[in-house]
């Protein structure tokens, strides 16, 4: 994980303009001594050439910013779009778990503090706001521990939860906005603010698109476990149109917070997927 989050982001980083970049390299503030995980690049040779100890620049910047990751750990996410017998694929929750990890590296590079979230009905796990290499490695961690588990949990059960992030800063949710649009919408709603930029990452799978099934296919609900037994040539129109309104709804339901909606199709190359996702907020941006 952390070796495709910096191999991603570092590849970003580097393809962007240099006044682009808030933190390091900007204008010289001061220095600090080398602690392990900073990055090689900033560190002063000609004063370890004096001093025979590490120094790094630190740079001005702006304020810092509270980004959190707020992660739909419903099963759900689990979910992949294997259709035949060709090797597995990663589910929706294993492609977050990497796109979070290489967006808090970014954040963390910046200087920002970063926390995470992730919610199911069977309980949630937190990593508070925090900065520095061993926070972001903590979160890592979290990241691995996380299982989808039954359905995402209803807006009032996790209100004290949700407390530390309606903080002015950056929020990232992070789901297939499946099933249970009306508990992870609510959820969204209440941390829209006027300081706080919601960003939302609508997780998807070529299955889900082309619906490329054939014959008497049997389906289950990831979250209840309900199963249905339907002819795939008869319910292809239906379904497609079905996705359609839902999508629709999406669209507008997000609109009307004010949220930015990216889709994520976790059955593309994830280096390639991820870049394009960074590409289209530095759009939003300016």
């Amino acid at each position: 994980m952390p070796l495709i989050a910096k191999t991603v982001a570092d590849g970003f980083l580097h393809g962007m303009h240099q006044s682009r970049q808030r933190g390091v390299g900007i204008e010289f503030s001061q220095y600090r001594s080398y602690e392990d995980g900073d990055d090689l690049g900033r560190i002063d040779w000609k004063l370890f050439a004096r001093s025979d100890r590490y120094f790094v620049r630190e740079a001005e910047r702006e304020s810092e910013i509270a980004v959190w990751f707020l992660l739909d750990a419903s099963a759900s996410m689990d979910v992949t779009s294997r259709t035949d017998t060709s090797e597995p694929r990663w589910s929706k929750l294993d492609y977050a778990a990497h796109l979070i990890a290489t967006l808090s590296y970014i954040a963390h590079r910046q200087g920002d503090r970063i926390g995470l979230l992730a919610l199911s009905s069977e309980g949630h796990h937190v990593i508070p706001l925090g900065s520095g290499e061993q926070h972001w490695t903590a979160l890592l961690l979290e990241l691995a521990r996380i299982r989808a588990r039954k359905s995402f949990p209803a807006n009032g059960n996790i209100m004290p939860v949700l407390r530390p992030l309606q903080v002015p800063g950056l929020v990232f949710v992070i789901s297939d906005f499946f099933e249970h649009e009306t508990e992870i919408l609510d959820v969204t709603r209440s941390l829209t603010g006027r300081h706080t930029e919601v960003v939302a990452a609508q997780l998807v799978n070529n299955a889900e698109i082309d619906f490329p099934y054939s014959g008497i296919i049997r389906f289950e609900d990831a979250e209840t476990g309900e199963q249905i037994r339907i002819s795939a040539s008869d319910a292809r129109t239906h379904y497609r149109a079905k996705r359609a309104n839902f999508e629709a709804a999406l669209e507008q339901s997000l609109g009307q917070m004010s949220v930015t909606k990216s889709t994520v199709n976790v059955d593309e190359p994830m280096d390639a997927s991820i870049f394009d996702f960074l590409k289209s907020r530095m759009r939003v941006e300016r």
